[in-house]
C-alpha cells in the first residue's frame, strides 16, 4: 500500500527534474543566438535611422554594414550612436521614449552632426492597436521624419501635423491619441537632446 501511494509522487518528481533540466540546458544554450538576434535587430534599427542600407538582411552582412559605419561613442557621458563616412561624422542616434494610448513606446532617433536635421527615427517596441496606432511602425510613416529641419525658430515643436500651420507630417487616421502622444514625446527627447549636446561637449 506504501509502495503504491509514493510511487507516483516519486514519479512526477523525477518527470518535474528531468523536464527541469532539459529547460534549463536549452535555456543555456541558446543564451547566445538570442543576444546575437536581439544585437542585430538594434543594429538594423540603428542603420535605418541613419538611412544607410544593409545589401542584403542577413545577419552576417548587417553586422559588417554596421561596423563599417556605425559606432558607439558618448556624449556629455550619455552613450549614442556614431555615424562616419570616412572620418567625418554623419550624425547621432539615440534613444527615445514615452508613453502612447495603451502602453510605453520605444524607439531611437538620428539627427545630424550639426543638429540641424532629422535622418530619420524608428521604433523597436510598443502596444498600439494593430491597422490604427500600430502603424507607427510602417515604413510611409516613419520616413515622413526624414529631413526634417531642427530649428531654434520651433521652439521643440520640430513634429507638426497637416493641416495645422507649419505642417510637415501626416497623423495617422483613426489613431489621433497616439499620433499625438508620439509627436509630443519625440519633440521632447530630440529638443532635450539637442539643448544637452549642442556644444558637443563628449567624445
Amino acid at each position: 500500500m506504501k509502495k503504491s501511494f509514493s510511487f507516483p509522487i516519486i514519479f512526477m518528481v523525477l518527470i518535474t527534474a528531468f523536464f527541469t533540466v532539459i529547460l534549463a540546458f536549452l535555456n543555456y544554450s541558446t543564451t547566445d543566438v538570442i543576444a546575437y538576434n536581439q544585437e542585430t535587430e538594434l543594429r538594423k534599427t540603428l542603420l535605418y535611422v541613419f538611412n544607410i542600407e544593409a545589401p542584403y538582411q542577413e545577419s552576417k552582412t548587417v553586422e559588417e554594414t554596421f561596423n563599417k559605419y556605425i559606432s558607439e561613442g558618448t556624449l556629455k557621458g550619455k552613450k549614442v550612436y556614431i555615424s562616419k563616412e570616412e572620418d567625418n561624422i554623419i550624425g547621432y542616434a539615440f534613444p527615445i521614449r514615452g508613453t502612447g494610448l495603451w502602453g510605453t513606446v520605444e524607439g531611437f532617433a538620428a539627427v545630424s552632426d550639426d543638429f540641424s536635421e532629422l535622418l530619420g527615427i524608428d521604433f523597436v517596441s510598443h502596444s498600439e492597436t494593430p491597422g490604427l496606432g500600430g502603424r507607427i511602425s510602417e515604413d510611409w510613416f516613419k520616413e515622413q521624419f526624414r529631413g526634417l529641419k531642427l530649428t531654434d525658430t520651433n521652439n521643440g515643436n520640430y513634429i507638426i501635423y497637416k493641416p495645422a500651420p507649419g505642417g510637415n507630417v501626416d497623423a495617422i487616421a483613426g489613431a489621433t491619441l497616439t499620433s499625438k502622444s508620439v509627436s509630443n514625446f519625440m519633440n521632447e527627447d530630440i529638443y532635450n537632446f539637442i539643448k544637452e549636446n549642442k556644444d558637443k561637449g563628449g567624445n
